[in-house]
């Protein structure tokens, strides 16, 4: 697949930019951090949902902000997890009073990162929760879940944790749905190549022609299995 694209290491950024002035109807930039906010946002008296991640997952995580999504994505470079810092940032700035809900996928840069602003938001009086995602099915076993990495399970954890906050419900509901969403979302990747980052010559991996890798994560983590090439009834 050929891909445009300017300085690699301006992605994350120009990314940002670029897709907030594509869809200024629903977000915009937050000022001073990697991230982008609902255009409403901060809504007084309403639970602010923050999502975000690694760059290099569109329409993951700037995708997810808008009306009954999330008020404020954060985004780390490519496959690399927020700062703490950003984070933050982007915490304060969606910030209605009511508390926030981070929502995001069991990495761990993303858990140290995102707890970090968590702890600098509640010394500052900001109750914050956290609900991670653990969709993966193939990335721990039954009983071991909450070692289970976020996949492409997001997307419909996000949705109901801000349908949620979009309808009013206080914090405390506003979690229980959200981690009764995770629970009950399962995902199993499959890959047939992987992908090249901005500015490497070469992809992650490689899978032989006719078969597929069964388990991947979506940074290329290893998978558990590799099979020929299957039906989709099979698969699934």
């Amino acid at each position: 697949m050929t891909k445009l694209f300017n300085d690699p290491t301006n992605f994350r950024e120009e990314l940002i930019d670029g897709f907030a002035a594509a869809y200024r109807r629903y977000v915009k930039r937050v000022p001073g951090a990697s991230g982008v906010m609902a255009v409403d946002a901060p809504r007084a008296g309403k639970v602010a949902v923050v999502v975000g991640g690694g760059s290099g997952h569109y329409p993951a995580f700037c995708g997810y902000v808008g009306p009954g999504l999330a008020d404020c994505a954060v985004m780390g470079n490519v496959f690399a997890a927020p700062s703490g810092e950003q984070v933050y940032r982007c915490t304060k700035a969606v910030d209605g009073g009511a508390g926030v809900l981070y929502c995001y996928g069991n990495y761990m840069g993303d858990v140290l990162n995102f707890d970090m602003a968590a702890m600098r938001c509640e010394a500052e009086g900001i109750p914050v929760r956290t609900v991670l995602v653990t969709d993966d099915v193939a990335s721990a076993p039954a009983g071991r879940e909450d070692e289970r990495r976020g996949i492409s399970g997001d997307f419909f954890v996000f949705k109901i944790a801000g349908a949620s906050a979009a309808r009013g419900d206080a914090l405390d509901e506003v979690e229980r749905l959200t981690a009764k969403a995770n629970a009950h979302t399962r995902s199993f990747g499959v890959a047939f190549g992987g992908c090249t980052l901005p500015g490497q010559d070469a992809p992650l991996f490689t899978v032989e022609p006719g078969r597929m890798e069964l388990g991947l994560g979506v940074h290329g983590e290893p998978g558990i299995s590799s099979s020929h090439m299957r039906p989709a009834a099979e698969v699934a």
